[in-house]
C-alpha cells in the first residue's frame, strides 16, 4: 500500500481512498460505529504524526492516528471495506493516546479506537493461530486463579534452570513461535507468593485514621508483581489509611476493554462496581495507571446500560490513583533517605497515566519528598514503551522495537534507579534492561515510598 507521508498532503485522502483495493465485505455494523462527529473533528494538521509510536517505527501513514480516522471514515461510508489488510491497521495502535495530548483540535481519538476495536472484534474474521492466541489471552490473564495455575508449570520452568538453559542456546529463538516468544519473554520471575492473595480484607491505619479506602489489586500484578501491592498497603496505612480489599474482586477490565472485548469488558466492569459497593469509602485507589484510565471510564463504558449508568459514574468519581491521591492528601509519615549520598531515580510516565489520567506532576512530588532524591527526564519521556497491555505480545517487532528506545533513553540519563508505575511497562522495561545488560534498579514508585517509611536503604 503506497500512502504518502507528507504531514500536510493535499492529497492524502484521495491517494489513501483510491490505493485501497477492495478485497472483501467486511463492514462496521449499526452497533456505535466511530462517531461521524469525532472523526470530523480531525483536521488533519499531522501533529499527531510525530508523537504517534506505531508511525515512528512502520512509518507508514495508515498507521497513524490521521491515517487510521481516514480509514474509519472510509469504512462507515462504505469506500473501504474492513479486510484483513485494513484491520491490521487498527491492531498496530498501541491505544497510548500521546496523540489525544498532542492533538490542537481536540480529536477524542481515544474514544474512536475504542469504538473501532469492538467493531473489528465482532465484524473480522481473523486467522486461527491468531484467534486462538486472543481466546487464550482473554480466558487467562483476566482471571487470577486462572493464570495461577497456567504459572505453575512455568514456576518449576525458572526454579529448574529450564529457562536459563533454554535462552542461553537459543532454543526458544529457533523454534518458538514469534508472539509465544514475546510472552515468554516479558516472564517475570515468579516466587511463592504469586500464588496466593496474601493480604488481608481490612487492615487498619497506623495511628490516627484519616481515610478509610478501598483497593484494587489487578488481575496481573496480584500475580506477577505481588509485592507492589503489599507496599503499596504499608505507605497507605503509614499515612493513616485504613485499607479495605475485597476478597471477591477480579479484573477491573483493561485489558479487554483495550482489545475491543466489549461483552467482557462489560461484565468484568459491572462486577467490580458491585465489590466495591456499600463500603463506604473515601476513595477506590489503584496502583497500575492502565487500570486507572479504564476504571475512570466507567461512565463512558457503561453509559448504554440502564442498570449500571449512574453507578458506573458515581463508581468512577472515587477512583484514584494511588500517587495522585497521596498528593492530594499530603503524606504524614517520616521519610528517610534511600541511600546516604544523592540518589538519581527517572521516573517513567506510563502512557495511560500521563495521556489517559493526565497525571504527571503528582508522582514526580511525591518522590522528591524522599531527602537525597535527584529527579532525572529522559528525552523522548512520552513515547510509549511499547507493552501497551498485550501490545508486546501481539505485536511483538513494533513492541521490541520501542522498549530498546525507551530503556536506551532511561539509562541515558545515568540514574541509578527507574521508577515505573504501571505492571506492562515494568515488566517490558525490565526485559529490555536485561537485554541490554543494564544495572540499573527499578521499582514502582510505592516501593520506594515504602522503603523510605521503614528506613530501609537501596542494595
Amino acid at each position: 500500500m503506497q500512502v504518502s507521508d507528507q504531514p500536510n498532503s493535499n492529497n492524502l485522502v484521495p491517494n489513501l481512498l483510491t490505493s485501497l483495493t477492495p478485497i472483501g465485505s467486511e463492514t462496521f455494523d449499526s452497533k456505535n460505529p466511530p462517531s461521524p462527529e469525532l472523526i470530523d473533528a480531525c483536521v488533519h494538521c499531522g501533529f499527531c504524526l510525530s508523537t504517534c509510536p506505531s508511525y515512528r517505527i512502520i512509518g507508514k501513514e495508515t498507521d497513524s492516528p490521521r491515517g487510521r480516522i481516514y480509514l474509519m471514515d472510509g469504512i462507515n461510508e462504505g469506500d473501504i471495506p474492513l479486510s484483513p489488510a485494513i484491520a491490521q491497521h487498527f491492531d498496530t495502535c498501541l491505544g497510548c493516546l500521546a496523540c489525544v495530548t498532542t492533538c490542537p483540535s481536540g480529536v477524542q481519538y481515544d474514544q474512536l479506537i475504542e469504538a473501532t476495536r469492538a467493531q473489528v472484534e465482532r465484524n473480522h474474521p481473523r486467522s486461527l493461530p491468531e484467534k486462538l492466541l486472543r481466546q487464550f489471552i482473554f480466558a487467562t490473564f483476566p482471571y487470577p486463579n486462572r493464570l495461577r495455575v497456567l504459572l505453575a508449570p512455568l514456576l518449576a520452568y525458572q526454579k529448574l534452570g529450564l529457562q536459563k538453559l533454554l535462552r542461553s542456546t537459543g532454543w526458544l529463538e529457533k523454534f518458538l513461535p514469534q508472539q509465544l516468544k514475546a510472552m515468554e519473554s516479558v516472564l517475570p520471575d515468579l516466587t511463592p507468593e504469586s500464588f496466593k492473595d496474601q493480604l488481608p480484607e481490612v487492615i487498619p491505619a497506623k495511628g490516627e485514621k484519616r481515610y478509610r479506602v478501598g483497593m484494587i489489586l489487578g488481575c496481573v500484578q496480584r500475580v506477577f508483581l505481588p509485592e507492589v501491592n503489599n507496599a503499596t498497603v504499608r505507605v497507605l496505612t503509614a499515612n493513616g489509611c485504613e485499607v479495605v480489599i475485597p476478597k471477591l474482586q477480579g479484573c477491573c477490565g483493561a485489558l479487554t476493554h483495550h482489545q475491543g472485548q466489549e461483552a467482557q469488558t462489560l461484565e468484568l466492569a459491572k462486577q467490580t462496581i458491585d465489590t466495591f459497593a456499600h463500603l463506604n469509602l473515601d476513595a477506590v485507589l489503584i496502583n497500575a495507571s492502565g487500570c486507572g484510565h479504564t476504571l475512570k471510564e466507567y461512565g463512558h463504558i457503561l453509559k448504554d446500560d440502564r442498570q449500571y449508568a449512574a453507578k458506573a459514574k458515581e463508581f468512577s468519581s472515587k477512583v484514584k490513583d494511588v500517587q495522585e491521591f497521596l498528593d492530594h492528601v499530603g503524606l504524614t509519615a517520616k521519610l528517610s533517605p534511600l541511600q546516604d549520598q544523592p540518589l538519581a531515580i527517572a521516573y517513567q510516565d506510563a502512557c495511560h497515566m500521563l495521556h489517559g489520567q493526565k497525571i504527571s506532576l503528582e508522582p514526580r512530588r511525591l518522590l522528591r519528598q524522599i531527602p537525597n532524591v535527584q529527579l532525572r527526564e529522559s528525552i523522548d519521556a512520552s513515547l510509549c514503551c511499547g507493552s501497551a497491555g498485550i501490545y508486546n505480545i501481539l505485536q511483538p517487532e513494533v513492541g521490541h522495537e520501542l522498549g530498546e528506545m525507551k530503556v536506551t533513553n532511561l539509562t541515558d540519563t545515568g540514574a541509578e534507579v527507574i521508577a515505573s508505575a504501571n505492571v506492562g511497562c515494568i515488566t517490558q522495561i525490565r526485559k529490555h534492561l536485561k537485554l541490554q545488560n543494564k544495572n540499573v534498579l527499578l521499582m514502582h514508585p510505592m516501593q520506594l515510598l515504602d522503603y523510605s517509611i521503614q528506613g530501609k536503604k537501596l542494595n
